[in-house]
């Protein structure tokens, strides 16, 4: 059986690919323990500095995977038979791995991210999108309340008013309007989907390692904070970055009028 998440290592840059392109990326269980594992050993080495996540073929990723719930592997019948991590836990294994990787995680979304998949897309820190894309939350229209996070993040991204509409009609999202609403960052044509994706990528790879990872934790846990513990948080990672290596080489560097060269210290 075929890996559902393929690896290619690019320099300092990670490229994961959903490969299930023959059920349109449809989410499985054990996708989901892919990305926990292959972003926790990518974090754990510290050689790949951003992660760059697409779908195999002409989905992104569709959503769950709906035959194998009709197969006896849906919520019900796998909270029945005792495996209540994977009913529980599905929001934070979808969201979490994203989360916790120290560089950022930008979703190429090359087709239809639904449900599941638009779940996927918000966990991501940065979003680009083919002009192919289709966008949904999906879930009212299957009769379920949404999930995988999509309930948390779709407000924090596009605004409560917005979100609701998305979620409430069930309504496709184009690409273009996904751009206007702030829905994904940026939209490209089919071809330049993951040049763009991996330009992005390696651009912020190139800046230093720490101040970036402090960046993504400032932001964030921020949505989660109140003013005055956020700016005494803030201030904190500030004077970690201060005290780096990174730092001293960033003014090093400026000074002496070439380009830096960071290591992560």
């Amino acid at each position: 059986m075929p890996d559902v998440v393929t690896t290619e290592i690019r320099g300092n840059v990670a490229l994961l690919t959903l490969n299930r392109p023959e059920r349109s990326n449809a989410m499985i269980p054990p996708m989901l323990e892919a990305f926990e594992t292959i972003c926790a050993d990518l974090a754990r080495k510290g050689e790949v500095r951003a992660l760059v996540v697409t779908g195999a073929g002409k989905a992104f990723c569709s959503g769950g995977d709906v035959q194998a719930w009709e197969s006896g592997g849906g919520p019900r019948e796998r909270e029945a038979s005792g495996s209540r991590r994977d009913v529980v836990d599905v929001p934070t294994r979808v969201i979490l791995p994203f989360r916790q990787f120290p560089g950022p995680v930008i979703a190429a979304i090359n087709g239809v991210a639904a449900g599941a998949g638009l779940g996927l897309a918000l966990a991501a820190d940065l979003r680009i999108a083919s002009t192919e894309a289709r966008l949904g939350s999906l879930f009212v229209k299957r009769g379920i309340a949404p999930g995988n996070g999509i309930s948390w993040n779709l407000p924090r991204i596009v605004g409560t008013a917005k979100a609701l509409e998305i979620m409430l009609t069930g309504d496709w999202v184009s690409p273009q309007e996904a751009e206007r609403i702030g829905l994904v960052n940026k939209v490209v044509a089919p071809e330049q989907l993951l040049p763009t994706a991996l330009e992005w990528a390696n651009k912020i790879a190139a800046n230093p390692p720490i101040a970036v990872e402090l960046t993504k934790k400032a932001v964030w846990r921020g949505m989660e904070s109140d003013l005055l513990p956020h700016l005494e948080q803030e201030h904190y990672y500030q004077q970690i970055t201060f005290a780096s290596e990174d730092f001293k080489e960033s003014v090093k560097s400026f000074l002496e009028k070439r380009e830096p060269r960071y290591r992560g210290r």
